[in-house]
């Protein structure tokens, strides 16, 4: 699996690349990650990338001719048969789901905007892929493409001892329910806090049960959505019908 990153800040990447628990993954012969710095795509001698948009407004608009020229050399390096990816506010928003699809997949070209984004010609002819990380706007692209290079590598083999990944939030569709540790008992502020008993039970099928209801209480509370489209998906039981039937909401 590879990924090309086509970026102006290519040292944001390094940190990321090199620490945690994902480093693991982060390597040739597993995921292998190329920066492509897109000064080294200019044309002048003032190495420009940007200029102001037709029509006027606000910001810069960054040029078609460098993405152009970068694009065609990362496809020249063996990647021109994988996804291009612009990460964009328009875009749609990254899940799980899609996650997966790319951590089973080839990899992709992550194409970096800066400024007031790139020129449309470029996401009309180059790009297969638009995503945004959500309902707010970044200065660039290097958060989102580090966020799906953190969420591709945990799901990849050896990286996480299994079964970890399986049980996050939306690997079934779901919000993940609380976690405790250590110490059982706790002050904070002057009241005791226990970690729930049934936790403490060693009875795995309570267990197992006390955290489903948790999952799917959080969920419903927090996001509803998700629980209309498990119903759809014909993903929850009878249990957990009535138990959700129970809940006050």
């Amino acid at each position: 699996m590879r990924f090309d990153v086509v970026t102006l800040f290519p040292e944001l990447f390094a940190p990321h690349l090199a620490s945690g628990i994902t480093r693991r993954a982060f390597a040739p012969d597993r995921i292998d990650v190329r920066l492509w710095p897109l000064r080294d795509f200019a044309d002048d001698a003032y190495r420009r990338v940007d200029d102001r948009p037709y029509g006027g407004g606000p910001g810069m608009v960054m040029l078609a001719e460098p993405l152009l020229r970068a694009l065609a050399a990362v496809a020249a390096d063996g990647g021109d048969a994988r996804p291009v990816v612009h990460f964009t506010p328009t875009g749609r928003r990254l899940d799980q789901a899609t996650v997966e699809a790319f951590a089973a997949g080839p990899g992709a070209v992550l194409l970096c905007g800066r400024y007031e984004g790139i020129d449309q010609r470029v996401v009309d002819a180059r790009v297969t892929h638009e995503l945004s990380l959500g309902d707010f706007v970044l200065s660039g692209g290097e958060l989102p493409a580090l966020v799906l290079l953190d969420a591709v590598a945990r799901l990849q083999g050896g990286v996480l001892k299994p079964p970890s990944h399986e049980q996050d939030s939306f690997s079934d569709g779901l919000l993940e329910g609380p976690a405790y540790s250590r110490p059982e008992r706790l002050e904070i502020d002057g009241r005791e806090r226990a970690v729930p008993p049934v936790l403490l039970s060693g009875h795995h099928g309570d267990i197992e049960r006390w955290r489903r209801e948790r999952s799917l209480e959080l969920t419903a509370r927090r996001r509803p959505d998700l629980i209309a489209a498990a119903r759809a998906a014909r993903r929850l039981s009878a249990a957990d019908e009535r138990f959700l039937a129970s809940l006050q909401l």
